[in-house]
Order: C-alpha cells, then structure tokens, then sequence
C-alpha cells in the first residue's frame, strides 16, 4: 500500500525535528524541506547545516528552497510599509498567508507530495457535522499559535497537518531528547525573525535608507506638547520614554504619518469598537453577522467577547463587551468560537 508523502518544513529546531519524526511514526513517507527566507550566507548555511542534521537522523531527504526574494517582496515589504504607513504589521501573519501555505505548499504539490507539515502549536480536525475542515487551538494555551494562521482556508487545511498541536513544549524537548534528535539545543526563534536583535528601528533606517521625521506631540485638540523623534519609534498606548519630560502620565494614542503627529492623551487609550479589514474565513458555516465571538486583538492578547457586524463592503465592526486596551491599527483581530478559529481580518480603525 502507498504511503501518503509529507514535506515537512525543517529549520534545525526541535519543533520541526519533532513534527517529522512523529509523522514518521505514524508511517507518513516523511521528507523535509529548509526554507531560506532571510539573513546573511553564514547564517543561511548554519540554518541548512542544523536541519540536515535533522533530516540525517531521521534518514529521509532533505531539500533546500530558495524564498528569499518572495520574502522580501511579501513580508518585509508589507513590514516597512505599515510602519511607514503609522500601522504595526504583525510579519508572521503574512509570512503564513504568503510563504508558508502559499510558495511552500506550492512547492510540495508540484513534487507529488500529499500533505505538508509545520511545527505549529495548532490544530486542525474534520469535522463529520458541519463538513468543515476546523482550525482549532493547541491543547496547551501558553504555547498556542492559531492566531497568526487564521488566513488558512478550506482547501488549504485540507493538505496541512500540525503534528504538535496537543503537547506541551516540555513533552516536545523530551521527545527530541529520548529519540536523540540533534535539534534539542537549537534557541528559539525570536518574535521578528528576520530582526535577530529585536531594533526595528534601526531595521526600518537601513531598509529605506531614511529616518522617521521628527515630528510634535499634541493633545486631542492639536496642540503641541513638545518634540517626538520619529513615529517609528512609538506604539499606541506606549508611555515610557516619550523623551519628554510631562507633569503627568500621558499615553500614545494615535500615530499620524500624513502631518508626522503623535497624539496623546492622560489617559490610557481604550477602545469598545474597531473596524476590520482583508477578512479571511476560515469557518464559512460558522462565520455570520451578529453572532457573539471571542475576538483577539494581538498575538499575546487574551480573547475578550465581543459582537461582530458584517458590512456590504466585506470589513467587519467589532463591538466588545468591555473596552480594550491600545487596540493597534496593522495589528490582526482573529474571531473564536470556543477554541475554533472562525475568520480574521487586519485592523484600520478604532473608536
């Protein structure tokens, strides 16, 4: 009997190193794949090194597929623009969207691959019920990853399989270290992965070979407070180190790229409504206009409940039950029902 054939993505970390060596048990013929996205040759060839080392222990094949310039075009492309834009980007929504479910899987269909695989900490069943493919929560909540894949679709889900979905990152490391995968000491990837040292900033400077234009800080009603250096360099609902010295806590509230403005207020900016955009459904059947929804405004967000209304030009009105705190323009609001993850859309306003 044929096995079924999965390519799973491999970057030398345990994560990845375990999601093969699992489908492997499972009797999957298993072969891995490093996608090069970023970063510098050195860096590139140790990434390649790591997860052939991986892919040895396992003793399947190990492909190496060239992204970087689609990377470039797509996410960091998206990155510099939001930001220049006044928005925060969340890169890894889009990487998903666009490299990993989009080229990646691209690549394995046109190799006769069946299925492919990651290591993210999610779920995805069939459900018999409804006829949905559902995208679901990992079992473990501080590791959790759903989020940043809601622009998975119907079609997609049906050739993904997330082999670590139901275990805790400690039950991960020590299978990897039991089976004596080579991966167990690699570090974890950081929240931007392709700014290892964390300064956007300096990133966004070097990208576009200029520096965010020092600009005012001014109140609700325009008047200016003092100098700011650069709305790059600030987030709503940021109160350390404006670099001005007030008689009271003053918050960020809004970023205004057309007069180069940082708006702030005494008070910490809360919001009971936003407007969202570019929605993706994820759960068609599940998806409807005035139905109650746990809805996640970023990434280490907990979910807050929340009403949605659809509107004629397909962006979405959420109205939470309580105010939330520093909802960010750029940022995803991902909608649950439970523990699936109904649709998602890129935030655009707020009130």
């Amino acid at each position: 009997m044929k096995k079924n054939r999965v390519l799973v993505g491999i970057s030398g970390g345990v994560d990845s190193a375990v999601s093969a060596f699992l489908l492997k048990q499972q009797g999957y013929e298993v072969a891995g794949a490093t996608m090069v996205m970023f970063g510098s040759d050195d860096a590139n060839k140790q990434l390649i090194e790591d997860a052939k080392i991986v892919a040895n222990s396992l003793n399947i094949k190990h492909y190496v597929l060239d992204f970087r310039e689609r990377f470039k075009e797509t996410v960091v492309k998206n990155f510099i623009n939001e930001y220049k834009a006044g928005r925060t980007p969340n890169p890894c929504v889009v990487c998903n969207k666009y490299i990993k479910y989009g080229l990646f899987l691209d690549y394995a269909e046109k190799n006769n691959f069946d299925y492919i695989a990651t290591g993210h900490y999610a779920k995805i069943i069939y459900d018999d019920l409804s006829g949905e493919y559902l995208l679901k929560k990992a079992d473990f909540e501080e590791k959790d990853q759903s989020y940043v894949l809601y622009n998975l679709t119907q079609d997609i889900m049906k050739k993904i399989i997330f082999p670590i979905g139901k275990f805790e990152k400690s039950e991960i490391k020590k299978i990897a270290k039991v089976n004596q995968l080579v991966a167990q000491s690699k570090q974890e990837s950081q929240d931007i992965c392709f700014i290892p040292d964390g300064d956007y900033v300096s990133f966004l400077e070097r990208e576009t070979h200029q520096k965010s234009p020092i600009g005012n800080f001014v109140d609700e009603n325009g008047n200016a407070y003092g100098q700011h250096h650069g709305f790059w360099n600030y987030t709503i609902g940021q109160r350390k180190g404006l670099s001005v010295n007030f008689n009271q806590k003053m918050f960020v509230s809004e970023l205004n790229p057309i007069n180069n403005n940082i708006t702030l207020l005494a008070n910490d900016p809360y919001s009971s409504e936003l407007l969202a955009t570019n929605i993706n459904v994820v759960s068609p059947k599940r998806f409807k206009d005035n139905i109650r929804v746990d809805a996640k405004i970023r990434y280490k967000h907990k979910q807050k409940p929340a009403v949605i209304h659809l509107k004629d030009d397909g962006n979405v009105v959420v109205i939470f039950d309580e105010p939330q705190r520093a909802i960010t323009k750029g940022q995803s609001v991902v909608f649950y029902d439970g523990d699936v993850v109904i649709a998602g859309g890129i935030i655009i306003d707020t009130r």
